[in-house]
């Protein structure tokens, strides 16, 4: 963390610079057991109305600074305050939105009996450009095969992935589209 203040200082002006203010992005996320903890990022959108008042679409929000912090990962960084107050660690499955918690299979919640990461298992297979299921299936992987050595080779993948920029966002949308849940047909039912 005191190694990347100077980034961290210079990435929080440009923030405020060109996107405003607040300069951080913290919303409730569900962290391990899907206990909820304040996720720390650095602001990517602005917030952009329409005239009956409700926000524009991410596409009209995130503009060139954001998406450039989004595609190199820089807005990550505050994370590392998460990852120092023990509420997140470096690899493990990334928070999604406390909404989505009804929402999860039963395996797919299994996701949240780790803490989760500011990288992980399903960020380094695909990141955004991959399905909601592949993402819960490489996240429950990661879950019953996690060890030191595999942390350190998703670290290893990270730093390419992030040097790439591959898969920053799901193809149609500026960042990824919502999770509405997996659709489940019951036995003598119609798919």
């Amino acid at each position: 963390m005191l190694f990347g203040l100077p980034v961290l200082a210079v990435l929080a002006v440009l923030v405020r610079w060109r996107l405003g203010s607040p300069v951080l992005f913290v919303q409730e996320r569900p962290g391990l057991n899907g206990r909820p903890f304040r996720l720390l990022k650095f602001r990517t959108m602005v917030d952009a109305l329409d005239a009956s008042g409700a926000a524009l679409p991410d596409a009209d929000r995130l503009l060139p600074f954001g998406r450039w912090l989004r595609s190199t990962s820089l807005d990550e960084l505050p994370g590392l305050w998460n990852v120092v107050r023990g509420e997140m660690s470096l690899v493990g499955p990334r928070p999604l939105l406390t909404r989505y918690l009804d929402r999860y299979t039963p395996e797919q919640a299994r996701r949240h009996e780790v803490k989760p990461g500011i990288t992980g298992w399903a960020q380094v297979n695909g990141r955004n450009a991959i399905s909601w299921e592949q993402r819960f299936e490489l996240d429950v992987w990661y879950v019953d095969h996690m060890s030191p050595a595999l942390d350190a080779k998703i670290l290893w993948m990270t730093l390419w992935r992030v040097l790439g920029r591959a898969d920053i966002s799901a193809d149609g949308h500026a960042t990824i589209e919502e999770f509405r849940g997996t659709a489940t047909v019951k036995s003598g039912e119609e798919p």
